[in-house]
């Protein structure tokens, strides 16, 4: 995951307009689709980075509650998290009971 957010930070490390040139720039040779592609890549790119940034988060309070002793246990009713939940999202904060309630 590291990897993936220093290469998503690396195709992005300029603006818009550095990206695109004169297209995306204040010249007069303005290609409005290019530009809402450029846009829509960089929002995208933008928003897979913000969710690998809030799973690595994640990932490291699920460490820090195996460090504590208390991975497994859910946050809400202080029950076990099962198995099966903890297979599928081992940074599960919740057993699903609890998460259902919450939405």
């Amino acid at each position: 995951m590291l990897h993936a957010t220093g290469r998503l930070q690396a195709e992005n490390s300029g603006n818009l307009e550095d990206e695109l040139g004169e297209i995306g720039g204040r010249g007069t040779d303005n290609h409005l689709g290019d530009l809402a592609s450029a846009t829509f890549d960089r929002e995208l790119d933008e928003g897979i980075e913000e969710g690998v940034q809030q799973t690595l988060r994640r990932i490291e309070a699920a460490l820090k509650r195996i460090d504590e002793g208390t991975y497994g246990t859910c946050e809400i009713c202080g029950g076990p998290i099962g198995e099966e939940r903890l297979r599928a999202i081992p940074w599960a904060t919740r057993c699903i009971d609890d998460q259902r309630r919450s939405g």
